[in-house]
């Protein structure tokens, strides 16, 4: 029972791998043969060809000082930290608020066992993110330092430490993550808060890497001294991977005892975790007045509750928003010190700044795509939504709407912070904010034009339309495409037009492609959609 139970785990975790989410259908034997070379070529090739470099980069400067354990401490913690990332929301999902915990407790299945599956998967995810760190870790250690039994004993002691500590923070951060699932109205917060933490510390990190290694390799002795002074259990732990007897008799003990506490608790505390429902409180019946909308408010409060929903929409569709915000505050604070080298290249291309300047805004804008998935993320309810008594072209026009809104705004006040900083003249400035906004609406109607031309109404999972369809493709192709002719073109007409004629010839066509789309969606679109 236990063995099929960590079967189905296992099952849920790759569902994607064997069954296609468009067409809910088994893959063919080649087709999943293909899907696991892919992912061990990602996960092995890529993730761990990345960390044994970095292994190589310390073991180098390292071993010959003395120092193996400082390399083993700093693998060894960004090995616990990746798995514990990759693993925590697996646990979240699985261990505390996994679906099917009410069928699996009403079957004449010991607790112990769904209870002891779950961990098996999260265990067994966490090794499979800490492996691709601390596996090549000890192979490139073997290969600079001395090799003896005790230390193969020990780089082998020190991935599977690590596979335990992964879990135990696991199960730590996954119930912290699914106590405040439970106090959120709108869960997908969470989801999209850790994502873009993620992003922050990943892009934070790999900038900043090179320093950090840098600075590592040139203090080491400082910094291990530190460490042995002040941290003195991760120089017991890295020493492990060094085969200290001494370190590894204790290390094992003491992860033993964290995991055996770790069973106690959750053991004693699993069927009330797997039942938590969440705190609701009683409202009192009061007899208000409802509000009534207009019909366009309403479908446009349709759409932004769809779009609110969904982690996965969010993350995929409206990075744009983020980024231009991002770009805005960027320009401000860093744009004097680049004042200097705009004006040289200002000299050497007149007006060509303000042109740059609005093919990088309308480039980010580009990112946004929030219609193209719309009519495809209606799915089988399609029907609720055209049995409505309103007009084909209202429903279109609150699914474009959502991402005007949420490009449009951004886009301007990130046309404001270029204006403040960057030279060129009024009428420059001023035409190149015009451009931006245009592109916004050309834009957003081409990627509601892809999605009624090319809907996908059969899908199983919504990162389907999301990510995997083809109206998504190609609206975010022909946007940047567009965008970088935009800014390729001046080049070309430069010494035929200004940079103020230029952005105004720019200007009338988007507006005039715009124009052909917008009637285009009014007429054949709203028909195709109307039959869809």
């Amino acid at each position: 029972m236990l063995k099929l139970l960590v079967k189905k785990q296992m099952m849920e975790i790759f569902r994607n791998y064997f069954y296609n989410p468009k067409t809910n259908q088994k893959r063919s034997t080649v087709s999943l043969v293909l899907f696991i070379l892919l992912f061990a070529a990602i996960m092995v090739g890529i993730l761990g060809g990345m960390f044994t470099f970095l292994s190589v980069t310390l073991c180098k400067a390292f071993v010959p000082m003395g120092f193996g354990w400082l390399h083993f401490a700093i693998m060894g913690l960004l090995a616990i930290l990746l798995g514990a990332f990759g693993s925590v929301f697996n646990t979240f999902s699985s261990l505390y608020l996994s679906k099917d915990n009410d069928l699996l407790l009403s079957l004449p299945i010991p607790v112990r066992h769904i209870l002891l599956s779950r961990l098996l998967s999260v265990y067994l995810m966490g090794l499979l993110y800490s492996a691709v760190v601390s596996i090549p870790a000890g192979i490139v250690y073997c290969v600079y330092a001395t090799v003896t039994p005790a230390v193969i004993l020990g780089c082998v002691l020190m991935v599977l430490t690590v596979s335990i500590i992964v879990l135990i923070l696991s199960c730590l951060l996954g119930w912290v993550v699914a106590r405040i699932s439970l106090k959120l109205k709108n869960k997908s917060f969470i989801s999209v808060l850790a994502s873009l933490v993620f992003i922050g510390l990943y892009y934070f990190f790999y900038f900043k890497a090179q320093s950090i290694i840098s600075n590592l390799i040139v203090n080491a002795a400082a910094y291990g001294e530190k460490i042995q002074a002040s941290a003195y259990p991760v120089y017991l732990f890295a020493r492990v991977g060094e085969g200290d007897p001494a370190a590894m008799g204790l290390v094992t003990l003491v992860t033993g005892l964290l995991l055996a506490l770790t069973w106690y608790i959750l053991s004693r505390s699993f069927l009330r975790m797997a039942t938590a429902t969440g705190k609701s409180k009683k409202a009192a019946l009061k007899a208000n007045a409802i509000r009534s909308r207009s019909m366009s408010g309403a479908l446009l409060s349709r759409e932004f509750g769809r779009f609110l929903s969904s982690p996965n929409y969010i993350l995929n569709c409206s990075f744009g928003t983020l980024f231009l915000l991002v770009l805005g505050v960027a320009v401000l604070i860093k744009g004097s010190a680049l004042l200097p080298a705009l004006d040289k290249i200002n000299g050497q291309y007149p007006g060509f700044i303000p042109v740059l300047a609005c093919a990088a805004v309308c480039m980010v804008a580009s990112m946004n795509d929030m219609a193209a998935p719309s009519v495809s993320l209606e799915g089988k309810n399609l029907w609720l939504v055209q049995s409505l008594p309103v007009e084909p072209w209202a429903v279109l026009r609150a699914k474009l709407s959502v991402q005007l809104i949420l490009t449009a705004i951004p886009a301007f006040l990130c046309c404001i912070c270029i204006g403040i900083i960057l030279p060129g003249s009024l009428s420059q400035l001023l035409l190149m904010g015009l451009t931006v906004m245009l592109f916004v609406v050309l834009s957003a109607l081409f990627c509601l034009f892809m999605g009624v031309k090319f809907p996908n109404l059969t899908w199983t999972n919504e990162v389907v339309p999301i990510k995997q369809s083809f109206s998504v493709f190609l609206a975010m192709m022909g946007s940047w495409v567009y965008t970088i002719a935009l800014g390729a073109g001046y080049f070309l007409c430069r010494r035929l037009l200004s940079a103020t004629a230029y952005l105004s010839v720019i200007s009338l066509f988007t507006a005039l492609l715009s124009l052909l789309l917008y009637r285009w969606l009014r007429t054949r679109g709203t028909k195709i959609f109307a039959t869809l």
